[in-house]
């Protein structure tokens, strides 16, 4: 499995159109910690126009690197738990044609779902940080 290669699929697939959530715990920090993020927020739901109130199709956080295929997320640090635990599993990288993932981790899912567990609980940085 390699490392991601910021393609950006998987915010491009689920960070609009009412796909994603936040908990509780995660609106009320940003309402005092991040204003700026607490502003997309409407009815607890995420991502919603500031001005108008309706559900984005594209996740406002979401950057493309100029001159590149490559995205960036603005709020990595404080994104929500649905981006920060994604992938979950093999399955779903599948599914949304992820790039991380190799031919060998096609042959032996059990293998590849050991590596992407191992991934995700080596890289993920607490809500706090940021």
């Amino acid at each position: 499995m390699r490392d991601c290669n910021q393609c950006g699929k998987c915010c491009i697939n689920y960070g609009g159109g009412g796909g994603l959530s936040a908990s509780p715990e995660e609106i009320d920090w940003w309402e005092t910690a991040r204003p700026d993020i607490a502003r997309y927020v409407r009815d607890g739901r995420i991502w919603a126009s500031p001005e108008t109130g309706e559900i984005l199709d594209r996740c406002p956080w979401l950057e493309k690197l100029p001159g590149e295929r490559k995205y960036t997320c603005s709020i990595y640090f404080d994104r929500p738990g649905d981006c920060r635990y994604y992938p979950v599993d093999i399955a779903q990288m599948v599914s949304d044609d992820c790039e991380m993932l190799q031919p060998q981790d096609l042959k032996d899912f059990r293998q590849a779902q050991k590596k992407l567990d191992f991934l995700m609980s080596d890289s993920r940085p607490p809500l706090e940080g940021g």
